[in-house]
């Protein structure tokens, strides 16, 4: 009989743990990196830490099935010297064959494979292929590999009653959400949908954003404008740009990660209504059971792998048109061509997510209360210098889109006064490690090292220190989490 490990009673975080999938499951979306030198080591590509890596973030690490279903499509398909990269159809791989294309110069070719799409490219140009990959999202999930490695349907599946339960949770319409592959899919979605309605035009992105987000509107479009701090002087010349019909869309978290700031949504929602400008709010960070931004956002984006799902078993994105948008029509138009049926989500992956949601509101009410109290914990501990959690940072503007009975969500960012023993209390903390957040056990990871390692200096000058570590609080009990952060800072 197969016993899984309970990551809430033990966790994952010593030395012997490296590599180990997070949760145990073929299809985790995380993996272990217990120690900081593990992390530094993953950055780095050294061998002794590549190879013991069984799982890892399915856009940035490759799951096994999905490595193989490669290595068959281009053993079937492919020339001397090039490789191939499936995706779930053709609009997906003729894209991705239009950003190598313009990246490398060099030709390349897409075909047919088991019901997916191939992109042939030369192997010099397999790097900048999976640059596509990872910053759109618009992936083979490691359970469709899976099938067609087994020789069975990958049909696309119709998941209604989904899409009826999601909106439950935001008081939505089910006919305005779109599911897709993940949450940049569907973040790559509406870029590409704004970009359609307003051509020619760049962006505008407020606070500082999850890295891909911004690689997006870097790479694909025409461009983004970037204001770091959404406050002062230069908050106000934005406002005055967008309500001048500047820009194609405005992009933001809310709050923002790692910072948990929350941008004025109030001034922003009105200057994109007197400049015809998109406001796209992704609340992701506390989940939309505990903040409402529909009344001023004309997309709200979430990514669906994270505190909705919980299980960290399953990668899913939802894209909802808020029903008072003045775009709304023009969205929907896009969306249901883009998205038919209103789901690209793969039928084993929505029946996952499905499963998974039932118990989505009692997980998050632990987690706000969990993250609350070790929140408060961090803020009045000696050893540290700065804490960043909604209910500290921008309080004004977070608690007005705060739902009743909702909370401050999970998700702290910290750093300690003396920096050199950031990697001792980090290496000691006796909680499960590495990427990813809003899983049923807590996850910690030194986030700014692993999301922008090789700009470390670039993130330092936005306010991300390189030694910053946050952590994802889960629904383990209460007491033992605050003993066992605790135990960490005390032993400093």
């Amino acid at each position: 009989m197969l016993i899984l490990r309970d990551l809430k009673t033990d966790p994952a975080w010593s030395e012997e743990d490296l590599g180990i999938q997070l949760p145990k499951t073929q299809h985790a979306c995380s993996v272990c990196l217990p120690t900081w030198e593990s992390v530094l080591g993953y950055e780095e590509k050294r061998e002794k830490v590549i190879r013991k890596l069984r799982s890892g973030y399915p856009r940035f690490t490759l799951n096994p099935a999905t490595v193989r279903l490669f290595h068959e499509a281009t053993v079937a398909l492919a020339d001397k010297d090039t490789q191939a990269i499936v995706f779930p159809n053709r609009d997906i791989a003729q894209r991705a064959q239009r950003f190598v294309e313009k990246r490398s110069g060099s030709a390349s070719r897409v075909a047919s494979y088991e019901g997916l799409q191939a992109l042939i490219v030369t192997c010099e140009d397999y790097p900048t292929a999976m640059e596509y990959w990872r910053y759109t999202g618009e992936i083979v999930s490691s359970r469709m590999a899976e099938k067609v490695l087994q020789g069975r349907d990958t049909s696309e599946f119709r998941p209604k009653s989904l899409r009826k339960r999601l909106a439950k949770h935001g008081g939505y319409n089910d006919s305005d959400i779109y599911l897709y592959e993940n949450g940049m899919a569907g973040l790559f979605s509406v870029y590409r949908a704004v970009n359609k309605l307003l051509p020619g035009r760049k962006t505008l992105q407020l606070e500082f954003p999850y890295v891909d987000a911004m690689r997006v509107q870097k790479h694909f479009g025409n461009g983004v404008v970037f204001l770091n701090e959404a406050v002062g002087e230069s908050f106000e010349q934005a406002l005055q740009r967008i309500s001048k019909g500047e820009f194609s869309a405005v992009f933001c978290e809310v709050p923002s990660n790692p910072l948990l700031r929350t941008v004025d949504l109030d001034s922003i929602a009105s200057a994109c209504r007197d400049g015809a400008v998109p406001l796209i709010v992704d609340d992701t960070t506390c989940s939309v059971a505990n903040v409402d931004v529909s009344k001023y956002a004309d997309v709200v984006l979430s990514s669906l792998t994270k505190w909705v799902s919980g299980k960290g078993d399953v990668m899913a994105g939802q894209v909802t048109l808020c029903e008072d948008s003045a775009f709304h029509s023009d969205l929907r138009e896009f969306f249901e061509e883009d998205c038919s049926g209103g789901s690209r989500l793969f039928a084993s992956d929505a029946r996952v997510l499905s499963r998974n949601i039932s118990d989505f509101g009692r997980r998050m009410a632990l987690s706000n209360e969990n993250g609350e109290a070790l929140a408060e914990l961090l803020n009045d501990h000696a050893a540290v210098e700065s804490v960043w959690y909604p209910k500290f940072t921008t309080p004004l503007f977070y608690n007005r889109l705060k739902r009743d009975g909702g909370g401050y969500g999970g998700l702290i960012s910290l750093v300690l006064k003396n920096r050199k023993k950031s990697a001792k209390f980090f290496d000691s903390l006796k909680i499960s490690k590495g990427p990813s957040l809003g899983t049923d056990f807590s996850i910690a990871c030194p986030y700014t090292l692993l999301a922008h390692y090789d700009e470390l200096e670039w993130a330092e000058g936005c306010g991300i220190d390189r030694n910053l570590i946050r952590i994802s609080v889960g629904q383990e009990k209460k007491e033992r989490l605050l003993d066992v952060v605790s135990e960490a800072l005390n032993g400093l």
